[in-house]
């Protein structure tokens, strides 16, 4: 049997008010790699940018094996930055940016976990690329740095030699993903299925997120017509009738919503009627075709269909997997 190749050395940044998971998850992935592939295929290594413990989001303090701008003499091959919950808040470390910008361009590959992406952007590195980041955080990204190509539903996305992972347990899938790019495919298996988790998420890599919810926009009158169609997705709501209940013509009325709102009242009122679905499929009580007539589709392959244009996955695979995490809306009920 010929040598093993070099082992590759991976980094993880972790800040202060680090969030654990963004660090563990993926140093378990690339570890449990290197007992699947039966040799060191991976030296990892935490990274401060201080010495002495990094207290995380938990409260948990982490020892760092190195301090940036100081430690580091070997080449690295992957350089991911964890998130911290406030990463969108507090201004980035110039000394940490600095380095970052430095070493990130000697990397193999480089990237991010979670709201780490706001550390990458500071340091220029996601100018004119593709990323994601927490669907809650990707607006903020996306205002803050115009040049960068924020894609929101994304579990994880790459570009050339940058890699972005969604929030938290997304860390997991993208180190997942690299392990298959370096060992192939039957390790990385052996890897998911050693530490119980999906070597490829149902959706594909959609991000189940609440952003897409249909939150009223727009003057008074309209909002308080976008609550009443929430409350009833089951009712007609069709340009004609909510022109109607505006006491408003058609055309003027669509002309309106469209100003006000940025959408069309029909794309809105899909929105509003996926949402009560996932509600419904989250309960786990009724069947799609139940769900369907519920929230006002015409039918389960009607719901199929807008439920995979939004959320991004089938009914039925939904409501496997989140079944019984909500109460039941009171109209609804």
């Amino acid at each position: 049997m010929g040598a093993h190749p070099k082992p590759r050395t991976v980094v993880i940044v972790a800040l202060p008010g680090v969030q654990l998971l963004d660090v563990a998850g993926p140093l378990d992935v690339f570890a449990e790699a290197n007992v699947q592939a039966g040799h060191t295929a991976y030296v990892l290594f935490v990274a401060g940018a201080a010495p002495g413990p990094i207290r995380s989001s938990s409260g948990v303090r982490l020892m760092p094996d190195r301090i940036i701008d100081r430690d580091f003499q070997e080449p690295i091959d992957t350089l991911l930055v964890a998130g911290c919950p406030n990463a969108a808040d507090v201004p980035a470390d110039g000394a940490v940016v600095d380095w970052l910008r430095r070493r990130a361009a000697r990397t193999r590959r480089f990237g991010s976990v979670c709201s780490g992406a706001f550390f990458l952007a500071a340091a220029g590195l996601l100018d004119g690329r593709r990323v994601t980041t927490h669907w809650a955080l990707a607006d903020r990204l996306a205002e803050r740095f115009p040049s960068v190509t924020v894609e929101a539903d994304a579990l994880y996305v790459t570009d050339g030699k940058l890699r972005t992972a969604a929030g938290v347990t997304a860390g997991l899938d993208l180190s997942l993903a690299l392990v298959e790019e370096d060992l192939g495919r039957e390790i990385a298996m052996r890897v998911a299925s050693q530490l119980v988790m999906f070597f490829k998420r149902p959706g594909g890599q959609m991000q189940f997120t609440r952003k897409g919810e249909a939150v009223p926009a727009g003057r008074a009158a309209l909002q308080e017509l976008q609550r009443w169609v929430a409350a009833n997705p089951g009712l007609d709501h069709s340009v004609a009738s909510l022109a109607k209940r505006m006491e408003l013509s058609a055309r003027h009325f669509a002309r309106l919503f469209r100003a006000e709102v940025g959408i069309t009242p029909a794309t809105w009122v899909e929105e509003a009627r996926v949402n009560a679905a996932r509600r419904l499929l989250e309960l786990g009580h009724d069947a799609p075709k139940q769900v369907a007539t519920h929230c006002g589709f015409a039918d389960a392959d009607t719901l199929r269909r807008a439920f995979a244009r939004h959320v991004g996955v089938t009914p039925a695979e939904y409501r496997k997997r989140f079944a019984h995490i909500a109460e039941v809306p009171k109209h609804l009920s």
